[in-house]
């Protein structure tokens, strides 16, 4: 663990970051019991209030100005911003500029909400409003602001699609104050990226804007100090400075915070390379071969929830009495041993149309969070081969790691890091002891005006899926528009069939249609409208209803299984009811969900199973609520200790690899 103090670490303007420190155990108290605390230490709106009647006296002299009037006020007000820092006064005034150029280049204005969350953006902090809020034109305050203070601002976000949307989108409220804007999407070349971070504004996804990160530490071998970027300097043009792609790391705005720091903190970033001596591919077949053969809980035993692999002793001696042949040579007991449990977690922790798909031949991860592929992304240990020959793809050659950082460490080195995101209170406490973000709640515009119905919980996964159909089939015939959520590509696909069996016409959204994304949800308000998703349709995605929905009830969210985390069942009842829109959702759960049996132990789900057949009735709903609540509890617990092992191994290997000056 680390506290962080600001710290350029290079020459002024060239590549700002924070520097980390060790903690000491006492620094550690103190963050175990200020994260105790401070989540529920919280800003009230009314601490807001008047700065935003600031802002909204400063709207009505900006209303009256030409837009070369606008233009020379921004750079006014920039010099001010340098001179004295984010006064409240100055503030107001940059929030007014950006307000109206919004309503002039896009047609949007700031609702006072928006302004409270840009301002507890601007302080670094995070801000949780509820889908639909608005939250893209939110950022654009920050940015302007901090962007006029001479401050290279990333907005980044989950994918591809929604930082070129939002960086075309928001564009013209940048440009209107004299700001520029640069995009950083996959397959851009070294010089378009650099062009792209000398903008004002970046909009970035998290994992391109890291790994380029990491990519300038490769260049200029770890973390630069003043003095080497100085002397870096008098080789001219061919300086490896001059190679660098970013500028260093200013200002974060992060778009779906908890997805960004939370849920992908459990992934390390590798940049990997091909080896010179790379094992060939008849021993990832042996391996595979060995594994195939093993004996469950003789010789290993499965640990879903974690996705390991323990041996057995009976099972490592079957490993080495196995004929390798001559891997032998080349390979010890210890590599034989791990290519054979990697073995064995392709074959039965990672599953096809679930953990990954096949396409073209090729292997494509997806991420369990968001329901898309994960390109260019492979796992690593000879994970990856493995599971290819399981499918019977082409192997690919074995990666060996150049550079590698965890997103903890990452975002904690940006100067300041602000983020935005419609479910955070869960995870509160760990944004304070990780990032040191505190979490503020935003008021919605409008009154919600979405309705929960009762959770309805079934025995069986075919009695589920039959309750499922029933009940879209229902909905689908008052002219409502429905969106159903699953867990997996297999899991939509399944309800895909069942669907197209009783001639109900539909649309699926899974990572084999991330292309069609922004097309599907756009119809999937319509009149009657049928939409099956997985969670891409969670995140960053809005549906707008057609006329006459709102009459007939809004859209109607079904969610055919519970989460892991309870924050990414939230997002996709947000789909609905959103900015005073009418909607409903509930949720249609079985006893044989993954959630159930994966996260609870064996001996629980055996008393369940016996209530159910005793002869004094027990419902299956009185069980199944206290029983999703302890799995999802359970499997939040698991995760949040896997991010913490995590950072735990990379502060590690920086002790390790410290003595040749290479931390990453």
């Amino acid at each position: 663990m680390y506290k962080t103090t600001a710290h350029t670490g290079t020459l002024a303007g060239i590549y700002p970051e924070r520097e980390e420190e060790r903690q000491r155990w006492y620094d550690r108290l103190e963050t175990f019991l200020s994260s105790i605390v401070v989540p529920w230490i919280k800003p009230r709106e009314g601490s807001y209030r008047e700065i935003v009647q600031q802002i909204n006296r400063s709207s009505i002299s900006a209303k009256d100005m030409r837009d070369s009037e606008l233009l020379h006020k921004s750079r006014e007000l920039g010099k001010l911003l340098r001179k004295d820092g984010f006064r409240d006064e100055i503030v107001a005034e940059v929030f007014a500029l950006v307000r109206e150029a919004a309503v002039r280049t896009v047609g949007m204005k700031h609702f006072d909400v928006q302004l409270i969350g840009g301002l507890v953006l601007l302080k670094g902090m995070v801000a949780e409003m509820e889908t639909g809020e608005g939250k893209t034109l939110t950022a654009t305050l920050p940015a302007c602001a901090a962007a006029l203070a001479g401050i290279p601002v990333h907005i980044v976000t989950v994918n591809d699609y929604l930082a070129e949307r939002d960086a075309h989108w928001m564009g013209p409220v940048y440009k209107a104050l004299g700001l520029t804007v640069g995009i950083i999407k996959q397959g851009m070349d070294p010089a378009s990226r650099r062009a792209a971070y000398l903008c004002d504004v970046t909009y970035c996804t998290n994992k391109e804007v890291a790994f380029d990160y990491l990519k300038d530490r490769i260049v200029m071998w770890d973390r630069p100090s003043r003095m080497r970027l100085q002397l870096e300097r008098l080789y001219g043009p061919d300086s490896r400075a001059n190679k660098l792609l970013m500028r260093g790391l200013s200002f974060a705005i992060v778009d779906e915070v908890d997805s960004v720091l939370i849920d992908e903190a459990r992934t390390p970033l590798i940049i990997s390379a091909e080896p010179r001596n790379s094992p060939e591919h008849k021993v990832y077949r042996q391996a595979l071969n060995v594994a195939s053969n093993l004996s469950p809980k003789e010789d290993y035993w499965l640990f879903e929830n974690e996705r390991a692999v323990e041996m057995t002793e009976q099972g490592r001696a079957k490993v080495e009495n196995f004929d390798w042949a001559d891997a032998r040579k080349w390979t010890n007991t210890q590599q034989r041993e791990e290519l054979v449990r990697q073995g064995l977690s392709a074959l039965y922790l990672f599953t096809r149309d679930k953990h990954y798909l096949v396409c073209e031949g090729k292997v494509q991860i997806i991420d369990e969070y968001t329901g898309r592929v994960m390109a260019d992304r492979s796992w690593e240990r000879g994970l990856h081969q493995l599971v290819e020959l399981k499918e019977n793809c082409e192997p690919t050659s074995r990666k060996e790691t150049r550079a590698r950082i965890s997103y903890q460490r990452f975002f904690r080195r940006y100067r300041r890091l602000a983020g935005m995101t419609g479910t955070a209170r869960e995870v509160a406490r760990e944004l304070w002891s990780i990032y040191r973000l505190r979490v503020v709640s935003i008021p919605t515009n409008r009154p919600l005006n979405r309705s929960r119905m009762p959770d309805r919980a079934y025995p069986t996964m075919n009695k589920k899926w039959k309750a499922v159909v029933e009940t879209i089939s229902e909905m689908h015939q008052c002219g409502r528009p429905v969106l159903i959520g699953t867990r997996s590509v297999a899991a939509s696909e399944h309800l895909s069939g069942l669907l197209s069996g009783i001639g109900l016409a539909h649309q699926v959204l899974n990572a084999r249609q991330d292309r069609e994304e922004a097309q599907i949800v756009a119809q999937a308000g319509q009149p009657a409208q049928i939409t099956v998703a997985t969670n891409m349709a969670g995140r960053g995605t809005d549906i707008h209803l057609a006329e006459g929905i709102a009459a007939l009830g809004g859209l109607h969210v079904i969610a055919t299984e519970r989460h892991d985390a309870r924050r990414i069942d939230r997002q996709l009842f947000g789909r609905c009811g959103r900015q005073g829109d009418p909607g409903t959702y509930e949720v249609l759960v079985s006893l044989e969900d993954e959630l159930v049996t994966v996260y609870i132990n064996k001996g629980l789900q055996g008393v369940v199973a016996v209530l159910l057949r005793s002869p004094i009735p027990i419902g299956v709903q009185r069980i199944c609520k206290p029983l999703f609540y302890l799995a999802q509890r359970s499997a939040e617990r698991l995760h949040a200790r896997m991010r913490r092992n995590l950072l735990k191994l990379d502060t590690q290997m920086e002790d390790v690899l410290a003595f040749s000056g290479r931390q990453e």
